[in-house]
This record gives structure tokens, sequence and C-alpha cells, in this order.
């Protein structure tokens, strides 16, 4: 597109979750024009506790959330590990520290973030919800946008911020992404709240690989997931009614709360179900296109690491583009910066997340001899049980960019 005198280039951003609106955030106070397009009809609501840690904390506090974000914390208090009748087993209690603990010092709904994130840009970006994109053409000076709605708009560059899944890497990569499943099932929902709920995050095995967990919300409700392996290939793409059965055969005689959430998976309205999986793509850029988020390196929910990815590399792309005259040196640099960091959060732990997931009886009770040994004072003074590497990383200050 041709840069007329004093013409603010354009961003056109696909997906409104974390990644998106955080982009659309900083370029917007670089002087930037941007336009957000989500194939919902609005913020998606439901979704899990997420972790806001270490340099994604630094970025949250750059753009002057971080109290806002305090103030909508869910009150995790920590994790706790129980048996078939609700006996603590390990207890830990949430991180004192911006990057340690299972519970991190600052957890946050999904939704309650994201809508944070759009509330704070939309003055000044234009949202487009129930719409997405069906055709991408690089003209050399701009990419021409076809949406679904039959809308098409010329931008100066388009980021792809939507998702594992995402459909416009697809246009513009084609099958160049590997999505890597790590063998792991896991269904989310929002369940009532009961008397015997309280601010533990709590989690229970159960032989076969099977886990039920209950977390606090500051809704009102409870979060309920359940994790399994050896899914059948493809569970995730079954129609609901399939998955939920799956779900009932899997978790059958479970014990514990199972029964309960099983219940609130026949009706629950969030609920779903995916594969957990890694994305690896040799190149997150190519013309005036570039990926973000989890449509560029998804490292998993069990890194704990997707939030801190998207707020960190919402910031360095803004921040780059801003930086550079020509959009292929900002996409370079931005990748310079952050695939460190996301090697680092994509490497997870020896053994993660079947470590997690013991099959037999006997792999439970290890498990929960080792637990209750890493909950002692003595390893707790050590260093926390899981401290993901959300600090590794020089984060650049682009402060003298903002208009």
């Amino acid at each position: 597109m041709d840069q007329g005198p004093g013409r603010p280039q354009c961003a056109l951003i696909s997906g409104a979750g974390i990644a998106g609106p955080a982009l659309a955030h900083w370029l917007t106070r670089y002087g930037w024009e941007t336009v957000v397009v989500e194939r919902a009809a609005s913020v998606r609501p439901g979704g899990q506790n997420i972790d806001v840690r270490g340099a994604g904390r630094e970025v949250t506090r750059r753009m002057g959330l971080e109290q806002a974000i305090r103030d909508a914390t869910t009150g995790e208090v920590g994790t706790r590990f129980v048996t078939s009748d609700g006996g603590a087993i390990a207890e830990f209690p949430a991180g004192t520290s911006q990057s340690g603990g299972t519970t991190a010092e600052v957890e946050i709904l999904r939704e309650d973030l994201a809508n944070l994130l759009v509330e704070q840009t939309r003055d000044r970006t234009e949202y487009v919800f129930d719409d997405h994109i069906v055709a991408l053409s690089d003209e050399g000076g701009h990419v021409r946008v076809a949406l679904a709605s039959g809308a098409e708009r010329d931008v100066d560059v388009v980021v792809a911020a939507d998702g594992l899944h995402s459909a416009t890497r697809g246009l513009v990569f084609g099958p160049t992404a590997t999505i890597s499943p790590l063998g792991l099932q896991m269904a989310w929902l929002t369940i009532d709240r009961t008397d015997t709920d309280d601010q533990w995050w709590r989690w229970y095995n159960a032989p076969g690989g099977r886990v039920v967990t209950l977390r606090p919300d500051n809704a009102g409700t409870t979060r309920a997931a359940l994790s399994f392996r050896d899914a059948p290939e493809g569970a995730e793409l079954l129609p609901r009614d399939q998955q939920r059965q799956l779900l009932e055969d899997v978790f059958a005689g479970a014990g514990w709360q199972t029964e309960r959430v099983l219940a609130g998976v026949r009706d629950a309205p969030d609920f779903y179900l995916e594969a957990v999986a890694q994305v690896h793509v040799p190149q997150w850029s190519r013309g005036r296109v570039a990926l973000l988020g989890d449509a560029a390196s998804a490292p998993s929910p069990v890194s704990g690491m997707g939030t801190s990815l998207a707020l960190v590399g919402a910031y360095v792309l803004a921040g780059e583009l801003a930086s550079h005259v020509h959009h292929v040196d900002a996409f370079r640099a931005y990748e310079r910066v952050m695939r460190p960091y996301v090697e680092q959060a994509q490497k997870l732990p020896p053994g993660v997340p079947w470590i997690a997931h013991p099959r037999t009886g006997a792999g439970i009770a290890a498990m929960r001899t080792a637990l209750r040994l890493a909950s002692s004072r003595v390893v707790q003074r050590a260093g926390d049980l899981y401290s993901p590497p959300a600090d590794r990383i020089e984060l650049p200050d682009y402060a003298h960019l903002e208009t």
C-alpha cells in the first residue's frame, strides 16, 4: 500500500483472544490503525484460569493493566492434591514470586483478561465480530483481505493471532506448521459452585491416566477440567454429543467428584474438548503476514506459558513494526527476540505431561509420595515446585516510539 504523506499504517489482526487485542494496544500507542476480526459473535465466554507470570507481568505493567488484573484475580490460594474422599495429600501455596508456583501469584480467567484488553483498546481499534478471513492476497505494497461477510480490506500487514488451529495461518503458510500432540486430551467447563468448594485448585488422580480438577473463580462458579491419556485420534473433532459420551465412558467409576463434573458436561454451555499440543512453524512471517501467540508457537496448556508468550510476543511485534521502515526487517527482528523465549517455554520438563497422569495404582502411590516430599518445608525452601522459564527474556524498551 502506498503510504501517503502522514497516513498511518494499518494492521488487520485475526483473533480477539489475548494476543490480538494486546497487539492492537501497542500498535495504536505507536500511531498505527488497527482492525481486529473475530470469528465469534463477541469475546469468547468461558475459559479457565490463566497465569500472568514473569515477563508477561512486566508487559501488563507497561500497559497500565497490572492493577486491573489484580482486581480481577480468581482468589486461588494454591494447589491441593486430594484422595478419592477429598483428603489432602499435599498442598502447594500460591507462588510469591512473579514466576514460581503451580498457582501463580496472579491468576485470572481467560475471558476476564480478554475483556480487559478489548475494553482498553475499543476506542482506538475497530472490532469486527462474527466474521473471519477467507482469502489473502499479498499485492506487494499491501495485503488485500477478503472476509466471509463479503467485505474486503486493504491493509499494510496482517497478523494471525487466532489460536492453535489458526485458519489464517493455513491460508498463507499451508502445511508448513506442525501441530505436535502431547498424548493428552483435556476438557474444560464451568459448573455450579457448592459448599464443598473452596479457594484451592484441587487435583485428583484416578487409575488409567485420568485427572479431575476443580478451581475457584471470581464469578461464584467453579471451573472444572478432565484430562486423560490414550484418547482416540481426532476426539476433539467429534460432534459434541459424542465427545460427552467419550468422557462418560472414560471417566466412569473414577471416584471423588467425577460424577458431579460429568453431570456438568451434559449441559455446560462453555464445555470444550481439545488435544493438548504444541505448534512449531519454521518461520513466523511470509510477505506482509505474520503469526503471533498460539498461532505461531503454542507451548500447550501444561507449560503455563501461553499467556506470557501472547503478551510478550504482542509487545515485541508491535515495537519492532514501529521501529522499522520495512515490515520484513520488523518481522525478522521480532522473531530474533522471541525465538529463544519460545524455545524455553516449549521445552517441557522430562515426563510432562505423562508424569502427572500415571496409569496404575502403583504409579499414583509413587506420585503421592513424591508430592508429600515436595510439599515439605525443606523442599519448598529450596525452590518452587513449578517454575516455568517466564523471566528468561530481556524485554526491549520501545517507550520512545509512543505517539
